[in-house]
């Protein structure tokens, strides 16, 4: 079934007097059904009043559209009416006049007796019976809004439009024209949208609260529910148990987008360098691993060097622990980071120190798998709960299994498989971590009986005849983000445009290594001494030709193994970030973090990422903000992070705490 309203993918856009472009609103992308009552909230600037113009038709959106009852709005209609807060009444006409000049207008085609009695139907209906002959001079600002919301709802719109209707009344008659609103609208089944600052009124009235980010690019940072049951009644939904609750989740929202409403990266402070770029020699640090492809590439391919980037050194580190110490100590500008780590660096996961790292780029997607010893293969374990059979029956020894980082996409889908399978990765088993080129060398000496990891490790195991692939992450969630680029906060701070070129040399290249016309020439790249140095044979399997689990299995064609560019890869987006959030709470690295959204607004940056897109004339485009679910079915709903750890089987006892971390205002370069 298809949402009544549909408001897809909208951007904002306002041109500045110096040439510049002020991006209002970015990715708004929110369904309304029939009859339900939604109520924006945010910070004063952050475009709330601007959305709502669009869906009246008062403005279009830059990009992407507004869609009522399958149609694009494409300007004014009667099936949208807005209240405003200023009411809008014409002062020589008379409350009956005001309501009927509309009515006579838009329903001319209804006779004019029927007209008449819908104007004297609302006039009633707002309770105006005796002011019915009144100019507005002689009404009171709550009669007046009446005078207003009957005006619009007389011309029977499939829309009601509210901008702050009740913000320049006094409290009491703002609570009676709430009371009055909840009854018209429940009676006439309108469809509402409304406008407020009133944390209170947005409770009351409303089935969902989409809460705002601040500006710029302000996107749609949170939708509540509101599970109070209609009809409402103040007292009641005040007594509610929910209410508080509700209520301070809304107030504290607010003030985590006040603390955070400047961003680093957003205004440089720094001294421009040639290219105007502020630094133009960067050391970039790497594992040896398929998908350190794209940094190969821009370096090889001379990406780096186009955007001004005139000396880059890709520095090979042993582990992602090096790469971590690496980048918070300087000696690295930045480096090809496990998709958690900026996360939980900046969180300081694990009681670590907390150091800010943004990422601004996704570097590739999938690519990961799951190897067992060939002992298990011999004891016929094709699935997890095969797995699970064989440890149950060898419970007097430890099986040990390698992953990478703690907040390496590798532990926590191992974490994820294994879990799945009644498997407790704490309890039932020891994982450990190894660096990525170890892994093959451990599995060989019999120090672990399996691992997760990324190519071309799982495909030297299965030609050496030491392993099997029991599960490609594709198997487990296809699409998730993989590795990314990481950076300091400050040093981003530093050298913003720098910053910038970094990303979009990337780009370039991650575009590159997704034309799968290049991958023969990548491979040739990637096998030199001082990248990968290993044979192409184990680079090819899921990179060009069919993937190879061993076992017996026959090789399939995998077309998104390893993925660089395609359908959105590169976009960092929120939503998987507050899954590796809930992750990292659901096995005790760290608390699940009160102020989620905040942390995910400071290290996953699609702004930065859009600004290095438009300079390179690509289109912007976010992924959706919606829920989803990996091979078991479990949903995940960005809306209820918490709910979702508690509904997960095996997980460690959590607490859910606000995270602080340094304002990023105050970081010192």
């Amino acid at each position: 079934m298809s949402a009544f309203i549909e408001i897809d993918h909208v951007d904002r856009v306002f041109p500045l007097p110096n040439g510049e472009e002020y991006i209002a609103l970015k990715n708004i992308e929110l369904k309304i059904n029939q009859g339900e009552f939604i109520s924006l909230i945010g910070h004063s600037g952050c475009g709330k009043s601007t959305l709502l113009n669009m869906v009246s038709g008062l403005d279009r959106p830059t990009r992407g559209g507004v869609i009522l009852e399958g149609r694009e709005i494409k300007g004014p209609g009667p099936d949208r009416m807005v209240v405003f807060q200023n009411y809008s009444l014409l002062p020589w006409l008379t409350v009956r006049q005001n309501i009927a000049l509309g009515v006579n207008r838009v329903l001319r085609h209804l006779p004019k007796g029927e007209r008449r009695g819908l104007i004297e139907q609302h006039i009633d209906l707002v309770g105006l019976r005796q002011a019915a002959n009144k100019r507005p001079g002689e009404l009171s600002g709550g009669m007046k809004q009446r005078v207003a919301i009957a005006r619009a709802l007389a011309l029977r719109p499939k829309v009601l439009l509210l901008d702050e209707p009740f913000g320049a009344l006094d409290a009491l008659t703002r609570g009676n024209l709430q009371e009055k609103l909840m009854q018209i609208v429940q009676e006439n089944h309108v469809t509402c949208i409304m406008v407020t600052h009133d944390v209170d009124e947005a409770l009351l009235l409303s089935d969902r609260v989409v809460m705002l980010t601040t500006g710029p690019e302000a996107h749609i940072g949170q939708i509540l529910e509101v599970p109070i049951p209609r009809p409402r009644q103040r007292l009641e939904v005040v007594n509610h148990p929910s209410y508080y609750t509700l209520r301070n989740e809304i107030v504290y929202f607010l003030n985590q987008q006040k603390r955070s409403k400047q961003k680093i990266g957003q205004v440089s402070q720094a001294a421009i360098a040639r290219h105007g770029l502020e630094k133009v020699n960067l050391n970039i640090g790497f594992i040896p691993l398929t998908d350190c492809a794209p940094l190969i590439v821009a370096q090889e391919k001379g990406f780096f060097k186009k955007h001004g980037l005139e000396q880059v050194t890709l520095s090979q580190e042993p582990s992602w622990q090096e790469i971590a110490r690496g980048v918070a100590t300087g000696r690295l500008d930045a480096a090809q980071m496990v998709a958690g780590m900026p996360l939980s660096m900046t969180i300081g996961a694990g009681g670590k120190p907390s150091i800010g790292i943004i990422t601004a780029l996704v570097l590739s997607r999938n690519g990961n798998a799951i190897t067992l010893g060939n002992k298990f293969a011999q004891q016929g374990v094709c699935t997890v709960e095969d797995l699970k059979a064989v440890l149950a029956q060898e419970c007097d020894r430890v099986h040990t299994f390698g992953m990478v980082h703690p907040a390496s996409m590798h532990n926590l889908l191992l974490r994820y498989w294994l879990a799945s399978g009644k498997i407790d990765p704490d309890r039932d088993v020891s994982l450990t971590v190894i660096p990525p080129p170890q892994m093959v060398s451990n599995l060989k000496a019999g120090n672990i009986d399996g691992y997760c990891v990324g190519e071309p490790w799982n495909s030297r195991a299965v030609d050496e005849g030491l392993g099997y692939v029991i599960a490609t992450d594709l198997d487990i969630w296809a699409g998730h983000p993989e590795k990314v680029l990481g950076v300091r906060e400050n040093w981003v701070a530093q050298y913003p445009e720098t910053h910038i070129a970094l990303v979009k040399a990337l780009l370039e290249a991650c575009e590159y290594c997704d034309d799968r016309r290049n991958r023969e020439e990548i491979i040739d790249l990637l096998c030199q001494p001082q990248y990968i140095n290993c044979l192409p044979q184990h680079i090819r399997p899921g990179f060009i030709d069919p993937y190879r689990c061993g076992n017996g299995k026959e090789p399939e064609f995998l077309q998104h193994f390893n993925q660089f560019h395609l359908d959105q890869t590169n976009c960092p987006g929120r939503v998987e970030g507050l899954w590796i959030l809930t992750q990292l709470a659901r096995w005790g690295y760290t608390p699940f973090p009160k102020n989620w959204i905040e942390i995910l607004e400071r290290v996953r940056r699609p702004d930065l990422y859009g600004e290095a897109c438009r300079q390179l004339g690509w289109p912007d485009l976010e992924p959706d903000r919606r829920n989803f679910k990996l091979f078991d079915g479990m949903v995940f709903n960005p809306d209820d992070p918490i709910g979702y750890i508690e509904r997960l089987t095996i997980h460690r006892d959590f607490s859910v705490q606000e995270i602080l971390i340094d304002d990023p205002t105050t970081i010192a370069k």
